[in-house]
């Protein structure tokens, strides 16, 4: 038996998301973009009549198996954590009775998630810069860069300012973002 060690592309990731994307029953949910790093592909899935992240998922990059991103999407997302409820529907689930979905309302807001996120890079990584800021259910996920090219993600709780740097992706490979028109 040999292994296959063809990595797949980020085209042939996002076809992967959308056939799990199709299975939820959601037509509301689309890939927005899709990184690649040493370790998998990162998967932002997002809400169409909303335009809010709605969550994050990693596929590995030879099978395509998808799964949830950990930390804070699994952790913060008052919609769709999986932590909260039994699928990406948005309904049912372990806590979901309990802490129930929440909204997007948040105390934090971008510009403060941002000045956040750029404190702990000085702090932590100096040379970086917060980059974009994706708004999701209850945080917010920034591109790290680094002389204006991605260097890695963090993400900021939308209530406390908490920040929880992504350390799970490896080296940052390729970007792509994707419009409903290419969906």
């Amino acid at each position: 038996m040999s292994l296959d060690t063809t990595q797949l592309t980020i085209d042939q990731a996002k076809e992967a998301a959308q056939r799990f994307l199709e299975r939820t029953g959601n037509p509301d949910l689309e890939v927005k973009e899709i990184m690649e790093f040493s370790n998998h592909f990162y998967i932002e899935i997002y809400e169409k009549s909303t335009g809010l992240g709605a969550f994050e998922m990693l596929a590995d990059k030879y099978t395509g198996a998808l799964s949830p991103e950990p930390g804070p999407n699994m952790m913060w997302n008052t919609k769709y954590s999986v932590m909260m409820h039994r699928n990406f529907s948005g309904t049912g689930g372990m806590m979901g009775r309990v802490y129930g979905y929440q909204g997007v309302r948040m105390t934090v807001d971008q510009e403060s998630a941002k000045r956040l996120t750029q404190e702990y890079l000085d702090t932590t990584f100096p040379g970086t810069e917060a980059g974009e800021v994706a708004t999701f259910y209850g945080y917010y996920t920034v591109h790290v860069l680094r002389k204006g090219e991605v260097y890695g993600m963090l993400s900021v709780e939308g209530h406390t300012g908490q920040v929880w740097y992504h350390s799970w992706h490896g080296t940052f490979v390729a970007l792509k973002e994707y419009t409903t028109s290419e969906s």
